[in-house]
């Protein structure tokens, strides 16, 4: 199947899980209020692309290549990240719905996530290095041998980190924060 090559093109309110996608490289394209619930974004290349207000949920990311693209008040729900192609992965979260999805041993070295809902949410492994989880929900997410040097925790909720399994040097964190840090231990902290 031949690929296409799509440049600055706006999708506006487009149902691709009805329609579809064609396979193909994506440049600098924005998807505004777009669905793709469940569909097979396999082998797909997105570069700087921009996804506004869309519905990624259940999406397939087999070999899928996203290059600095910002994903923005979005429902990404259980997707595995860690399919994607490593080659130059990055991308930005913002206002986002990331429950139960899998970020597994992924390089997201300076990755934002503001204001995003990450309950459930697997970071194990993960390189997260300088990331920023401003303002988001981490009720439930699990961090074990995560790399989280310099990452900035100010202002997210419920976060539960075991600092004798993830690398935290130089990690961002409020006073309110500190319980998160001795959950494991049962301590009570006033």
């Amino acid at each position: 199947m031949a690929k296409v090559f799509i440049d600055q093109e706006h999708f506006q309110g487009v149902s691709f899980h009805e329609k579809g996608l064609e396979l193909g490289e994506y440049d600098q394209c924005v998807f505004e209020n777009c669905q793709f619930v469940g569909m097979d974004l396999s082998q797909m290349i997105f570069i700087e692309c921009q996804f506004l207000a869309c519905d990624l949920s259940n999406v397939k990311l087999g070999n899928t290549r996203f290059t600095d693209v910002q994903f923005e008040d979005c429902k990404l729900l259980g997707l595995r990240f860690e399919d994607c192609n490593p080659f130059l992965l990055s991308f930005s979260f913002q206002q986002c719905l990331l429950n139960y999805s899998s970020f597994f041993q992924l390089k997201l070295k300076g990755t934002s996530f503001h204001e995003c809902q990450l309950e459930e949410v697997d970071f194990v492994q993960a390189d997260l290095s300088m990331a920023s989880f401003n303002k988001s929900n981490l009720k439930g997410a699990l961090f074990e041998r995560s790399n989280l040097e310099k990452a900035d925790f100010r202002g997210a909720h419920h976060v539960i980190i075991d600092p004798e399994l993830n690398d935290l040097r130089g990690a961002k964190l409020t006073k309110d924060q500190l319980p998160g840090l001795l959950f494991k231990y049962q301590l009570k902290v006033d």
